[in-house]
């Protein structure tokens, strides 16, 4: 007894590692990458770090295990056990085996290399539909080697860790369903890293987060099971044991599909009823990430979780200048994990599982259950949307046309996507009356004027209607258009060669204005499209409401819609800044912006300004190491700046700020 209250909290976390007993485990702990067979998970030892230390803890999320930052942050040994370095009793360390369709095509095993399971704790908060199981599954990400490591060291660095980090945590603050992230550590063990294949490696620090969630499985664990694929070859090291997948996929039910199990005596029944379950959550998640202007950069199939969770926080992005065509990922060349491609993309991959899950899913039953995926994913979507413009009291169906007409809008003069929704809440509700008519227009002038800071300049309006096809391609098919019209028609017709040829007419009007030109326009374009609002939003009020129902309708839609739009995101230039402070040693950035991203819907005085500043502006250096510009266009970077350009003197902008010129250099693969 005087043991155990000798103990720290992390000491006496309640370990009850239920995943361990309920699948196989292979027990091999041979050296080196291999393929794992008829195993769910293989046992690992975590690789050390030297002197870990903290970065940041998150208290919301520790306290899903029943630990407080001070918990934490007063325990010794602390860092070392959230690193992997040191085993927290009860912990048993393993690597989940699953495989996945990578940029469409099916790779086989890929597995945890990177990633060690320490074990699931048993919650000490009441039990709710988003874990009902009880339990949290803790992981640490960058642990070391393990068997499905393949060609990398399994360490992950600072820069990647603190995205990681400090993006689980925002999205849990938006209200988007995600893992969590406990703590983050770093230390004075090195890995080299060539950041942009440049031929440029550069020594790293190792670092570790803690991910937390109900179970990080996903559709690729139920991949392990299936034959060669007829394109790549490559097959699951579990091929043909459908016993093991029944065995998986009745854990999965019976642990955190509750519901569905009670409901449900007979077996098919159950499984597409489960399925249909994960299509609604997945629906659901796709739909919030794009209110929100999130871009996941890998939707491989092992990076969809079973849950319906965002997880796997690589090089994701939050949309800046509103472009459907956004890719967050340099390394995605051929664009397929666009902004406007992500739910189409998920459906794909619930068309993989679907298979993975072979006869335990009749093809019928899931055929019907993909049909209803984008009617549901629109439903959500445009619920999300309704709620972002205020639109409450009922639907119309001019709301949907409202809406595709703001986004070309935004589109068309490149509008900051998050500031620009913020913004709308500040138009004006129609009231009537001289004197009413007075103040209304000076507001309008007002919100007409902030939507237009939120655009971009003109040779920022080039660039991006650059087109993305490649200069010889797009050539071919120019001149195409003069020596074989009849050709050029068929081309023209397929949506990518016309989305190209949008790009290059865009491109040539704004070639034939001048930037007071354009702003006049869109200033009438604006206008034009408020006062379409404001007779939608007059709308809300039944005929015949008091003045009182019209001050609660207008209040309710305020509130309702800086509630939904947040005013900060973690931006990139935000987690740049914060990642190059932290590789100086001063950590100060991270845990600000932490903060900051915990109320994203809110005001906060004190912490809207950025704890620090830099003379020299590292997008230059990057720029020397050969980085690219990702909005594309001819030569890809801008100019260094002078010593004019505020820039090149400082970075001290607000959070809530469009991102400065050097932010566009940034490029996450």
């Amino acid at each position: 007894m005087g043991a155990m209250l000798c103990r720290t909290p992390l000491e006496r976390l309640p370990f009850n590692n239920v995943v361990l007993r309920a699948l196989p485990v292979d027990s091999s702990k041979d050296p080196g990458s291999r393929t794992v067979k008829g195993a769910c998970f293989s046992r690992v030892t975590p690789q050390s770090l030297d002197s870990p230390r903290f970065v940041a803890v998150s208290e919301p999320a520790l306290s899903l295990l029943g630990l407080s930052a001070d918990d934490v942050l007063r325990d010794p040994q602390g860092p070392e056990y959230l690193s992997g370095s040191k085993l927290m009793p009860g912990s048993e360390p393993a690597a989940h085996c699953y495989c996945g369709h990578q940029f469409g095509q099916f790779a086989g095993q890929l597995g945890d290399g990177a990633v060690c399971y320490l074990g699931e704790v048993e919650s000490r908060q009441q039990i709710n539909h988003d874990n009902p199981c009880g339990r949290w599954e803790i992981q640490v990400k960058g642990s070391g080697l393990t068997p499905y490591s393949r060609q990398s060291d399994g360490r992950k660095v600072l820069r990647s860790s603190i995205r990681e980090f400090l993006c689980s945590e925002a999205m849990f603050a938006l209200g988007v369903p995600t893992t969590r992230a406990g703590s983050l550590v770093t230390s004075d063990t090195y890995v080299t890293r060539d950041v942009f294949y440049s031929g440029n490696p550069q020594p790293e620090r190792c670092s570790v987060v803690l991910r937390i969630a109900p179970t990080f499985i996903r559709f690729g664990s139920f991949e392990i099971f299936l034959p060669a694929d007829d394109f790549t070859g490559r097959q699951g090291p579990s091929v043909g044991q459908h016993e093991l997948r029944a065995q998986l996929l009745d854990y999965v039910i019976e642990t955190f599909y509750t519901d569905i199990q009670n409901r449900h005596s007979d077996r098919k029944e159950r499984n597409a009823a489960f399925f249909r379950e994960v299509t609604v959550r997945t629906a659901k998640l796709v739909a919030l990430w794009q209110s929100v202007g999130f871009c996941h950069g890998v939707l491989n199939t092992d990076n969809m979780s079973i849950l319906g969770l965002t997880i796997d926080y690589g090089p994701f992005g939050f949309m800046d200048r509103f472009d459907p065509e956004f890719a967050c990922n340099v390394s995605d060349r051929r664009r397929r994990y666009t902004y406007e491609a992500q739910p189409y993309v998920c459906r794909w991959n619930l068309a993989r599982l679907a298979e993975a899950l072979g006869k335990e899913l009749p093809g019928p039953e899931a055929g019907a259950i993909l049909d209803d995926y984008m009617p549901t994913y629109e439903r959500f979507y445009l619920a999300n949307m309704r709620r972002k413009l205020g639109l409450l009291e009922h639907e119309e169906p001019e709301d949907q046309e409202l809406l595709a007409d703001l986004l070309d809008m935004m589109y068309c003069t490149g509008a900051d996507f998050t500031n620009t929704f913020r913004l709308l809440s500040q138009v004006p509700w129609p009231v009537g009356g001289e004197e009413e008519d007075l103040r209304e227009k000076a507001a309008l002038e007002q919100v007409v004027g902030q939507l237009l800071d939120q655009g971009a300049s003109l040779e920022e309006l080039k660039v991006a209607h650059y087109p993305t096809m490649e200069s010889r391609e797009l050539d071919m098919l120019l001149s195409l258009s003069e020596t074989n019209p009849g050709m050029f028609s068929i081309m023209a017709s397929k949506p990518e060669v016309a989305k190209q040829l949008g790009k290059l007419g865009r491109l040539k009007q704004l070639m034939e204005v001048s930037q007071e030109e354009l702003t006049a326009k869109q200033r009438e374009d604006w206008l034009r499209w408020i006062q379409r609002y404001r007779r939608r939003l007059a709308r809300e009020c039944e005929e015949g409401c008091d003045k009182l129902t019209v001050e609660g309708l207008k209040m309710k839609r305020i509130q309702t819609m800086d509630s939904t739009n947040p005013r900060f995101i973690l931006r990139n230039y935000i987690a740049q800044n914060a990642i190059e402070a932290a590789e100086k040693g001063d950590f100060s950035e991270v845990q600000r912006v932490l903060k900051l991203l915990e109320r994203p819907y809110s005001a906060q005085p004190d912490l809207e300004q950025p704890g620090w500043t830099t003379e020299q502006p590292g997008w230059t250096r990057r720029v020397a190491e050969g980085t690219c510009g990702v909005d594309g266009g001819p030569g890809g970077t801008e100019a260094e700046p002078n010593e004019n350009d505020s820039d090149a003197v400082t970075r001290r902008l607000p959070y809530d700020s469009r991102p400065p010129a050097w932010a566009r250099e940034i490029c996450v693969t």
